[in-house]
């Protein structure tokens, strides 16, 4: 899907996990504010998305992978 949007992927899992943002800017180290930024963002950087995969128990870099293979598929 070319109009992956890894902010709102986040923000999603943020919510499916009946998570609060205040959580998530604690467990990575940053506050509210930052994350409220990462949810409006369409990219982010390979360094955070890791810290947030492994705060969520999530697997956020699958979600590229997925777009990769299926562009190769075609």
């Amino acid at each position: 899907n070319e109009d992956l949007h890894i902010g709102k992927e986040i923000q999603r899992v943020v919510k499916a996990q009946g998570r609060k943002t205040a959580w998530l800017a604690e467990q990575i180290g940053c506050n509210r504010n930052n994350i409220y930024n990462i949810y409006t963002r369409d990219w982010i950087d390979t360094k955070t998305l890791l810290h947030i995969s492994n705060a969520l128990e999530y697997d956020f870099f699958a979600i590229y992978s997925k777009q990769i293979k299926s562009k190769s598929a075609k």
